[in-house]
This record gives structure tokens, sequence and C-alpha cells, in this order.
């Protein structure tokens, strides 16, 4: 169950950035990485490696080989103890990956949590033995050692989601070799896209100096279309030069995966995925055909409406996120930013803007871009004895102030999650994203009331829109593509030309015919990180959107203790599946109406802007 640092990285902040100069926003606020340890040469840290080292040798001791025979309080024993060796290890690798992640052309840093990570790997290879060891368990004795210990009984959801690969278990020598050769596998290959992409520069025509990715991308938010072209343009030239090295990535990362989804038997390359996600692959097909199906009343029928405004008979890939010509440019400042997104939280309930309150004042988000800086913007859970921590690349934009109620989203969600421990804490990444979006909405709405002028209001609308379709369009097209290229790579190798044009094929069905596509677009695959660390994690982002409209939509509804029954959703954490989180909202995701509903949300946001052009 070990695994290193997760971030939950946002594929529509890399898809939309904002830009600007920090030093307009006022004081933006750093990590404080010291509540993980002073730091990296602290006696603290060397101490719990040591004991990581003495307490996985002796887990094994004394569990390999006689969990079978253990009485129910031995068990809860154990699982406990295994409990306490993630939650150290899990700190050891929040505080490596957090140091690198802000700056990970630091070779230091990059050292550091390298030699983290490989260490850990090699103290953690003595406890390989112990889900497989427990998935041998007959199901009877396990639901009679449950039955007498409640203690136990409460991380029956931690067992069920282990026993749900007992049919793809390899070899106990097997799990072992793979176990050990996984920092020099696709960790490895992580890494190398992280620092690469980090390190490109773009030469954007007009600009006196070269760019990082971030402040690239920036430019086709602004409201120059000369800018926005010639970032494209920038864009395209930089990653076509580096194509054959993302290719390669992408093919060795897919071929690794197709072998070891080949060994364990899985039915198809992402079913890994949704046994991790603990939602059916119907579900998950469900919602994909819902949201294919709205194609057209939704981003097709956006985008013609936004080439109207923009008096263009067509639009060009750099004229997706720009701003409406309507649209007043202004930079918010950062003090503003978090008193719009806390006013909306406590809107809601005071108590979502007491938890988050702490993010602000105790160095738990990162904000400013800086040379090195990872791009994009996550909230890291770290581990259920610290906190969490935000990270943003805050520029200024509107859409930065979404990022911030975003993210804060997550960290309020970890933060009441917390509360189940560490096995019990982390949610599927389907469920994950509940706050944040719903965190988003909050947001919205108030700024919503708040519109002072037609033309105020359609420009929120119309920013909502664009959000929701890069959060549920273009993370379903970007699902469909990676189930083209694992299919295609299963086939043999792929060439950057091929992977090109799996990527052209999604793009043209989702966003419409209103667009024309440059020469180069056909590259831009190449920077969108999910792909590389989390296989087929983005239709994750459609979900937690449809379920959060539906959400929502009961919320506005009216139903009574609505606000006790989320804080009690995001307080269950991972102890519960989809079916029983949503029960009390009258929700179920695995009725295909349920999608239509979310879906719905943002077709009707759209005939409300076609209205205001009668």
């Amino acid at each position: 169950m070990f695994t290193p640092i997760r971030p939950l990285l946002d594929a529509r902040r890399h898809d939309a950035h904002a830009g600007g100069s920090a030093g307009a926003f006022g004081d933006l606020p750093d990590w404080d990485l010291t509540d993980l340890y002073p730091g990296p040469d602290c006696p603290e840290f060397a101490r719990d490696m040591s004991w990581l080292k003495q307490s996985c040798a002796g887990f094994a001791a004394s569990y390999q080989g006689k969990l079978a025979t253990l009485s129910a309080d031995a068990l809860l024993d154990c699982v406990q103890t295994y409990e306490r060796i993630e939650t150290t290890g899990g700190r050891v690798m929040s505080y490596a990956g957090l140091r690198y992640y802000q700056n990970t052309l630091d070779s230091d840093r990059a050292k550091f949590m390298a030699d983290a990570e490989g260490q850990i790997t090699d103290f953690t290879a003595s406890l390989v033995f112990f889900s497989l060891e427990f998935n041998r368990l007959e199901d009877d004795d396990l639901a009679r050692l449950l039955a007498q210990n409640p203690a136990l009984a409460r991380y029956k959801p931690v067992f069920d989601r282990m026993r749900a690969m007992r049919p793809h278990q390899l070899s106990d020598e097997m799990e072992q070799f793979l176990h050990d050769t996984s920092v020099v596998g696709a960790s490895a290959w992580n890494k190398l896209f992280d620092e690469t992409m980090a390190g490109l520069m773009f030469k954007v025509a007009g600009e006196p100096e070269e760019l990082s990715l971030e402040a690239t991308l920036n430019f086709l938010t602004d409201s120059d279309r000369s800018k926005r072209e010639a970032a494209a343009h920038a864009l395209a030239e930089v990653f076509e030069k580096n194509v054959k090295l993302f290719a390669r990535v992408h093919n060795t990362l897919a071929k690794e995966k197709e072998i070891h989804d080949r060994w364990r038997k899985m039915p198809s390359p992402q079913a890994g995925r949704h046994l991790a996600n603990h939602v059916e692959p119907e579900v998950v097909e469900a919602l994909r055909n819902a949201v294919v199906a709205a194609y057209p009343k939704l981003s097709h029928r956006y985008y013609k409406l936004k080439a109207k405004w923009m008096g263009l008979d067509k639009l060009q890939v750099w004229d997706r996120n720009a701003p409406l010509p309507i649209e007043t440019p202004r930079l918010v400042g950062w003090d503003e930013a978090v008193e719009t997104v806390q006013s909306a939280y406590a809107a809601f309930d005071p108590r979502m803007a007491e938890i988050a309150a702490p993010f602000f004042t105790k160095g738990w988000i990162d904000a400013g871009v800086k040379p090195g800086k990872a791009p994009g913007a996550f909230a890291h859970p770290t581990v259920t004895t610290v906190h969490p921590y935000v990270m943003l690349n805050y520029l200024g934009k509107p859409r930065d102030v979404m990022t911030l109620a975003h993210e804060l989203g997550h960290g309020v969600h970890q933060v009441l999650a917390a509360g189940q421990g560490e096995l019990l804490s982390s949610t599927p990444l389907t469920l994950a994203e509940t706050a944040s979006v719903f965190g988003e909405m909050l947001t919205f709405r108030k700024l919503l009331d708040q519109a002072k002028t037609p033309a105020e209001r359609k420009t929120l609308l119309a920013g909502k829109v664009e959000d929701m379709i890069n959060t549920v369009v273009r993370q379903i097209a970007f699902y469909d593509f990676e189930c083209k290229l694992h299919a295609a790579r299963a086939d043999g190798e792929l060439t950057p030309d091929g992977i090109n044009a799996l990527w052209m094929s999604v793009q043209a069905q989702s966003l419409g015919p209103v667009f024309e596509f440059m020469e180069g677009y056909e590259t831009f695959w190449s920077y969108i990180p999910h792909f590389i660390h989390s296989p087929f994690y983005v239709y994750a982002y459609a979900f937690g959107d449809g379920l959060v409209n539906a959400l929502y939509a009961t919320y506005a509804e009216g139903l009574p203790g609505f606000e006790d029954k989320y804080f009690d959703m995001l307080k269950a954490g991972g102890s519960k599946h989809h079916k029983e989180l949503l029960a009390p909202f009258g929700l179920d995701a695995s009725d295909p109406k349920f999608w239509d509903r979310g879906l719905s949300m943002i077709a009707g946001f759209i005939d409300e802007l076609e209205a205001m052009e009668e």
C-alpha cells in the first residue's frame, strides 16, 4: 500500500494559466515546511529515517508468514503498526517532494528527494509481503476476525480495496522485484519529464526575454490576440523540438504499464485506475458517454457563441481561453482573492472558513511564480498528523481566484478527512475533487450574485462555462486520448506523428467545427503531466464536476441539513463508497441520469448566455 508523494495536480490549471508580475499582487505567501521537518539536515529527519529502517525490518520479523495465525487483537496491532510506518514514510516523502517542487531545477533538492525515495523503497521492500499475505486470508476467517473486534472492523474499507487486487496479484517474489525496481521505472521517467518541462524556455515574439512554461501559457488568456498567437507558436516550436523525448517517455511508460497489466491479468489499461478509484467501470463509461453525447450542446454551442462575440468566423486554439471583448482586464490582488474565497466559504458555513484560515496565516500556501517551481497548482495532504500544503502559481487573473478556491477546497477536505487516520483518510480520485469543485462553485455563485451589470454577469457566466468545459469536456477528451494511446501502444512503438494524430482526433471532436487548428498544435499533448504521473486520472475531474453540480442543485433546492451532511461526507475520507456518501443527498452516481443532471447545469448557463443575445 505504501506510495510516495501524491500531489493533487490540477490538469485544468495546466490548460488555462494566468499571468502578471508577482509584485503587483501584494505579499504572496511561501511554504513553511518546518511543520514537517526543520531542515534537510535536521536530526529529526535522520531519526525518522532510522526509525523507518528498524520498524520495517521489525514488522517483517514479527508478522511475515504469520498473518493467518493472528487473533483479531493481534491483527489490529499489526495493521496499526503498518499505519504508523506509512505515516512516517509519508512525512519523509512529503517533505522531500514539496522541497523539490519548490525548485525542480535545484540539483541538491532533486538529489535529496531521490535519495529519500531510494532509501524508503529499500526499507519498505520488507513490507511487500503484507498485502499479498493479507489477501490470501480466507473470506470467512477475515469476517470472523472483523466481527470480534470493532476497532479492526473499522479498517474494512481498506481491506476491501486491498482485496479487490486479489485476482491481479503476482507471486511474492515478483511483487518484491517490481517494488525494488520502481525507482528506476516510472518514477525515474516522471522525474525526467518534470525536470525537462521545468527547464523549457520559450521565446514569445515581442517579449524581451525567454519565458517559462507558466509565463508563456499566461499569454493564452491575454486580451491582445497577437500576444496569444505569438505564445501559441512559441509553445508549438519548443514542444516540436522536444517531441521525440516526450514521445519516448510516453512510449516507455505505456509499455511498462502494458507489461504490468498483462502479468496482472488486468482486463483493460483503465482497470487499475478504476480499482484504485473504487469505482465501477460501467459508471465511468456512463460518465464518458454522457459527456461525449453532450459535446454539441456544450462545447460546440458555447464556442460558436464565443466566435460571434469575438467577431470571428473561426476560432483558433489561442482564442479558446481568451477574455471576452467586453471584459475589462484587471489584476486581482492577493488580499482581495483571499477575502473573496473566505467570504464565500463563510457564507456557506462559518466552519469552512475557519478550517481554511490557517492556510493563509501559517505558511501552508506557496503562491508566487519562481524560477524552477513546478507549474500548475495542487493540494498535497502530506500525512494526517501534520496538515496539507497548497501550491499555486498566482498571477492575479480572476481565474486564479477560482484556482485558489479550488485548491483550498482540497485542503479543507484533507483537514476534515485526517480524523480517519492515515489508511482511511485518502479519498479515491473520483471523490477527491468534490470539495475543490464545490469551493469553486460557492465562490462563483457569490461573485455572480454581486454582479452589478449585465456585462459583468455575462463575463462571469462565460468564465464559469469555460472552466466547466475545461473540467468536463477537455478532461474526457484527454481520457479518450489516453485510451487511444494505450490501445495503439499495445500494437507497437508509437512515433511522434502517431501520437500527434491521436491527439488531434479528440481535439476536433470535443471542441467542435468552429475551431481551426494551427500547425504545431498537434504536439500540445506533450506538456500534460497527468498522462505521465497518473494514467487515466483525468476522468476524475469530470466525475467531480458532475457530482458537485448535482450536489449543488440539491443544496439550492433547500435539502434540510445539507451543510452537516456535506461536512460528514468530507470527514468520511476514504472510509465509504461513493454510493454510501451520496445516499444522504438522494443521489446515485451509478444512475446514468445522474450525469445528465450535472451536465444540464452547464447547458443552463449557456442557455442564459444565449438569451442575453436576444
